[in-house]
């Protein structure tokens, strides 16, 4: 792991430099705050920091409130101080230090307050982590994977904002597999999910990079192309078509033919906001399927 080392001292910044790297760390070194603030502030910057509380350029203090204000990830910062004051310490506290050792650090504290410091980044990981899959629980559909409805509503608010402020077009499908329910009818839920999590991954497949696609409901998918218009959103339903048909779906011991009917509306055609681009998409996939299904309307 690394760990950066500021102190104007070099005797004192050499002999941290040594023990650090006996004792398995990476060393970053700076010799001033502002050079301190530049490597904890980079992409990459190491995770935990020893500053010294009084360094040319800027101190300790203005170097953890830097890092506080604008770091992405959490930095683990212990001060390097002779200053044991209440108020002193206080202040430090207050501009967001972790943690402080007295000049010159004992190398055994030194190591158990870097320890102290790991365990703190580590469970940081684990939060965000758990917040993440939480996040993306709240947001996708734990079937195919795909945003789920509520995601999908959001997006098409964001897109529809978009597309009022740059003038361009936003196309919508909506899609829905055939005969769906006798599927789950005849071969059960078990087969019906495994048709789903296949035509999901088909019409992904051959969207493009910025295209959005989510999981409406039951077997109904919406899709959405920012900067599309009515005729490219026509040959990207197309698409979709052919390749949720091309060829059987397994599930199980199973083979079973799959198609899929698209309606497709354009801002340009339906201004007016998030539910009359849907409704005018629902009609047109009522058409399609009235028109005999596997077709795009």
């Amino acid at each position: 792991m690394k760990v950066l080392i500021a102190d104007d001292d070099l005797v004192s910044r050499r002999l941290l430099e040594k023990t650090l790297v006996g004792l398995g760390y990476e060393v970053v070194l700076a010799s001033d705050g502002l050079e301190a603030r530049h490597h904890l502030l980079a992409p990459d910057g190491p995770r935990l920091a020893i500053l010294d509380w009084m360094m040319p350029g800027a101190d300790g203090l203005d170097v953890c409130r830097w890092v506080r204000d604008q770091a992405g990830a959490y930095v683990y910062i212990i001060v390097l101080t002779s200053k044991d004051r209440r108020e002193d310490l206080v202040a430090a506290f207050d501009a967001g230090v972790d943690d402080f050792i007295t000049k010159p650090p004992d190398s055994t504290e030194l190591r158990a307050r870097l320890r102290s410091g790991e365990r703190v980044l580590a469970l940081e990981t684990k939060l965000l982590r758990a917040q993440a899959q939480l996040q993306h629980q709240a947001t996708h559909d734990s079937l195919t994977g795909l945003w789920n409805r509520a995601m999908v509503h959001t997006q098409l608010e964001l897109e529809l904002g978009r597309a009022a402020r740059s003038g361009e077009p936003l196309a919508l499908i909506v899609a829905d597999l055939d005969r769906f329910k006798q599927v789950n009818d005849r071969h059960g839920h078990a087969a019906g999910d495994d048709v789903l999590r296949e035509a999901a991954r088909r019409m992904k497949s051959v969207l493009r990079e910025h295209d959005g696609l989510g999981r409406w409901g039951g077997e109904e998918f919406v899709i959405l192309l920012p900067r599309t218009t009515r005729a490219d959103a026509l040959l990207i339903a197309e698409r979709v078509r052919a390749a949720v048909a091309d060829g059987p779906i397994v599930a199980g011991d199973l083979s079973l033919p799959i198609t899929l009917s698209l309606g497709v509306a354009t801002t340009a055609e339906v201004p007016g906001g998030v539910d009359p681009l849907l409704a005018a998409a629902d009609a047109a996939l009522y058409r399609a399927k009235a028109a005999g299904r596997n077709r795009v309307e």
